[in-house]
C-alpha cells in the first residue's frame, strides 16, 4: 500500500470524499473542535461498505464514527469513550444515524466486556485513535493544556475517582517524577523539572496548576530559537500518560481487539506518540509471527503467533493539504491490521 493513499474507494475519490466530509463533520455543536486525523486512510483501510459491525474504541465526538456510518447504510457502530462531555457532542452528532450507533462509557481497553454486554462476539473493524480530543485540548478547565490556567487534573474521565495529575505531583518523589517525565515525554531536563516541584512542594506550595506547572517548566527547560513546540510540551503529555496509564493498557488492547475481530476484520489504530507507536509497532509484529525473543532461546517466550497480516509496511502519515486545515495531526502516525 502506498504511504500517501490517493485511491478510488466505491467509485468515489477519497480525497474528494475526505474533502466533502471535513466540511459535514463540522457543522454540529462541535463545530471547530475536531477534525478526524487521516480520514480517507482510515477509510481506506477499515473498507465500510456493507451491513458491518464496527467499534469507535475512542469515540471523541464522533468524526472517524459519523464517515464510517455515513459509508454504507446498514453499518453499525458500537462506539466507546471515557468522557461523558465527548459522549455528548457524539450523541447529539451521531443522533441522525439512529439505532445504528450504538454509545458506552468506558475506556478503550474494556472493548471485549462492552462487546460482551452487547452480546456481540465478533465485529468486522475496529478504530482506535489514540490522541487527545481538541476538547479536552481546548478546555479552560480539564488541564490538557498550557494555554489556560486551570486545576491540573488531565484526566480522560472526569467524573472518576483516579488520581489527577496535581495529586500524583504531590505524592511521587523526585526520582519517579523525573522517570516519568523523562519516559513518558522524552524530555532531557526531567531531573531538574522534578527538582523544581519537589522544592515547590516542601516549600508548602505544590504545583496544582497549569499555569503553576509551566511556569516551572520554563525556569527548567533550555530551548533554542529553532524549538517548535512550547517547553511545556513533553512534560504536559507525560502526566497525561501516568495519570490515565495510556502505555499500560495499550498491549493487552491490541490483543484483545484482533481477537474480537472475525475472520477478514480490519483493525486501524492511530497514534501520536513514539512510545505509543512503538508499542503498537512491536504488538501487530508479534502478532504478525515475528519472534522478539533472543536468537540463543531455544524456544519463543514473547508470544508470538501469526494472527494478522499487517497491512501498512510503514505508518501511513498526514499529507501536507491535511496539515494545513489540522496542524494537531502533525505527529499522527495510522497503522493497520487484517485478521486471518
Amino acid at each position: 500500500m502506498k504511504n500517501r493513499i490517493d485511491v478510488w474507494c466505491s467509485d468515489i475519490n477519497l480525497r474528494v470524499f475526505q474533502d466533502e466530509l471535513f466540511e459535514k463533520v463540522t457543522k454540529t455543536k462541535a463545530e471547530n473542535l475536531h477534525k478526524p486525523v487521516l480520514l480517507a486512510e482510515t477509510l481506506e483501510l477499515l473498507k465500510p461498505h456493507g451491513s458491518e459491525t464496527f467499534v469507535d474504541a475512542t469515540l471523541g465526538l464522533g468524526g472517524h464514527a459519523e464517515a464510517i456510518l455515513a459509508a454504507a447504510g446498514k453499518i453499525i457502530v458500537f462506539g466507546i469513550d471515557q468522557d461523558t462531555e465527548a459522549i455528548g457532542f457524539a450523541r447529539e452528532r451521531l443522533k441522525k444515524f439512529g439505532e445504528r450507533i450504538k454509545i458506552f462509557h468506558a475506556n478503550f481497553a474494556e472493548i471485549r466486556q462492552v462487546l460482551s454486554d452487547a452480546k456481540v462476539e465478533k465485529v468486522d473493524g475496529v478504530l482506535a485513535d489514540l490522541g487527545v480530543s481538541s476538547l479536552q485540548f481546548d478546555s479552560a478547565t480539564r488541564g490538557f493544556s498550557f494555554r489556560f490556567d486551570a486545576p491540573l487534573d488531565m484526566r480522560m474521565d472526569a467524573n472518576s475517582d483516579s488520581e489527577t495529575a496535581a495529586e500524583m505531583l504531590e505524592r511521587l518523589s523526585e526520582f519517579e517524577i523525573a522517570r516519568i517525565i523523562y519516559e513518558y515525554g522524552e524530555e532531557r531536563f526531567s531531573r531538574r523539572i522534578a527538582r523544581r516541584i519537589v522544592e515547590k512542594r516542601t516549600q508548602g506550595e505544590a504545583v496544582s496548576t497549569t499555569k503553576e506547572l509551566v511556569e516551572l517548566v520554563e525556569r527548567s527547560v533550555k530551548r533554542s530559537k529553532r524549538d517548535k513546540i512550547h517547553p511545556a510540551t513533553r512534560t504536559f503529555q507525560a502526566l497525561r500518560i501516568a495519570v490515565n496509564g495510556e502505555l499500560e493498557i495499550l498491549e493487552q488492547f491490541v490483543r484483545d481487539t484482533v481477537d474480537v475481530l472475525k475472520k477478514d476484520g480490519r483493525f486501524a489504530v492511530i497514534t501520536f506518540h513514539s512510545l505509543e507507536d512503538r508499542i503498537v509497532k512491536q504488538t501487530l509484529q508479534k502478532l504478525a509471527g515475528k519472534c522478539f525473543c533472543p536468537p540463543r532461546l531455544p524456544k519463543c517466550a514473547c508470544g508470538a503467533s501469526k494472527q494478522v497480516e499487517i497491512l501498512t509496511k510503514k505508518p501511513l502519515v498526514p499529507v501536507e493539504a491535511e496539515l494545513e486545515v489540522n496542524p494537531r495531526a502533525r505527529s499522527a502516525k495510522l497503522r493497520a491490521c487484517l485478521k486471518l
